[in-house]
């Protein structure tokens, strides 16, 4: 089994109707994010060794249509906000790896909602592509399991 480290890998044993759990979709998404499913602030330094970089809030509503769930964002000093999923009890950050060294706090968050997010248009459209890809990568590599929308 791979190690993982992305926050809350450990414990995120949730299960969506394919059977898959968020370290699956991380794996599925290490092939699909890139430096247009970025934030345009963070795309010059976006590279292939820092995947998660600029991802978090189209990646956490993503799992969110997923899984379910609520998103909750870490607020950053320049007041932007760091997004990740909380489904039950399972608290997950599929793009934590993203701040390398630095330890984040997942208590005390503000509940992120997607209508203020996707006010952006350039966000909405990166969350689309996401998605698109994402579900293109659920066929061709299972088949019989039908698309996630």
């Amino acid at each position: 089994m791979p190690e993982y480290a992305f926050y809350g890998s450990e414990t995120a044993d949730i299960m969506d109707a394919r059977g898959l759990t968020p370290r699956d979709y991380y794996d599925l998404l290490s092939d699909i994010w890139c430096a247009g499913t970025c934030a345009p602030r963070l795309r010059e330094k976006w590279s292939n060794d820092n995947k998660t970089l600029g991802q978090c809030s189209v990646t956490a509503f993503l799992m969110q249509d997923i899984f379910g769930g609520k998103v909750f964002g870490i607020k950053r000093p320049n007041g932007n906000y760091h997004c990740f999923n909380v489904v039950g009890d399972c608290v997950f950050d599929l793009t934590s790896e993203q701040f390398t060294g630095e330890e984040l706090d997942y208590s005390d968050c503000t509940e992120q909602h997607r209508e203020e997010h996707f006010a952006k248009e350039e966000k909405r459209l990166r969350y689309e592509y996401l998605r698109k890809k994402l579900t293109e990568a659920l066929k061709c590599n299972t088949p019989e399991r039908p698309s996630i929308y």
